[in-house]
């Protein structure tokens, strides 16, 4: 099978990518590489047959035809975005145009191309969406598939938009379309701009660990392998013009994650003063969300599926790979 992943040089879709690669698909990556994306991040398969890599903004409609219709794939997993709250606060136009114009031009190059037979009629458009869309959770309720969609950011309404043109092309063009939303992912090869790497990076270098607020904002933390996995079982048994929303039941204060980072820095980092000394809390981000926390069943019923990775380890392993690759992320920051 022949899958494109668009935005396959950044966190997650890397991660897709290798993992697909071990499972025999063959891969089209297509990449603007901005600053999010990293070829550092798939060096590993300069040299896989099963591997081609374009760099195409998706904003590019002709490009993007033509690689797509060129490789015709069976499946199109499209993780291409711009993706950090904080930047969409202070430059919201640019996440308008990646993650809605873009959408758009994808969603219409598969139409067209499916229009004229010059895809597999197998072919199914993945959209990899977000919990944010859902908005902010009082304290005892879960996101579900039918939790209203409520964006309260300028990131999670781009995404939330782009989910509708992708909804309502299923709906009025018959494009064959599934959906997952995940919660906030983490692991190796994160962009330093992120919450945990920010933290582990910050406190390696001694520099002050920002909070916002009060710290009190909840997440639900998903290792990036396993989200990775779960998606690829997506492309076997997800049941088309469907939603799925994927998480882990890891929901922690951003403040005690902190925490929990620094101590476990304690034990690895032999300091005169405890990485907690670094936490510093600043004003609170604009539209804040309180709560974000996934309900699994519908996924966990249909792909048998649970994470493998326990928050505890994967945070731990998460923390070495950081402290062994500086290499990496040193001029990231």
């Amino acid at each position: 099978m022949k899958i494109v992943v668009t935005g396959g040089a950044g966190f997650i879709g890397s991660t897709v990518i290798k993992l697909a690669l071990k499972q025999n698909y063959k891969i089209l990556n297509i990449d603007s590489l901005s600053y999010a994306g990293n070829t550092n991040n798939l060096k590993c398969l300069s040299n896989n047959e099963n591997y081609k890599f374009k760099k195409i903004n998706i904003l590019n409609f002709k490009k993007i035809l033509e690689a797509i219709e060129d490789f015709k794939p069976n499946y199109l997993m499209h993780l291409a975005a711009c993706s950090h709250v904080d930047n969409s606060i202070s430059s919201p136009l640019e996440f308008i145009k990646v993650n809605i114009e873009g959408t758009f031009n994808l969603l219409e190059v598969s139409r067209s191309l499916l229009k004229k037979s010059k895809l597999p009629k197998n072919f199914r458009f993945h959209y990899v969406s977000t919990d944010e869309v859902y908005g902010s959770l009082k304290k005892n309720d879960f996101f579900d598939e039918d939790s209203n969609i409520n964006p309260r950011n300028p990131y999670s309404a781009s995404k939330a938009s782009a989910e509708h043109l992708v909804k309502s092309w299923g709906n009025t063009y018959n494009l064959p379309f599934l959906i997952s939303n995940c919660s906030n992912n983490y692991g190796p090869f994160q962009h330093p701009e992120k919450l945990i790497p920010k933290v582990i990076i910050n406190a390696l270098l001694n520099k002050k660990i920002p909070i916002y607020g009060n710290g009190k904002n909840i997440r639900d933390w998903l290792h990036v392998y396993d989200h990775a996995y779960c998606l690829l079982q997506l492309v076997k048994k997800g049941k088309l013009y469907e939603s799925y929303n994927i998480g882990c039941n890891n929901e922690i204060t951003n403040i005690a994650l902190v925490k929990k980072i620094c101590r476990i820095l304690d034990k690895k980092n032999k300091n005169k003063n405890s990485h907690l000394d670094l936490i510093t809390f600043i004003n609170d981000r604009a539209g804040h969300d309180q709560r974000y926390a996934i309900n699994p069943k519908k996924i966990n019923n249909l792909l048998d599926w649970q994470p493998d990775i326990n928050f505890q380890e994967g945070l731990n392993n998460t923390i070495d790979w950081y402290i062994g690759n500086r290499h990496w992320w040193k001029n990231l920051i």
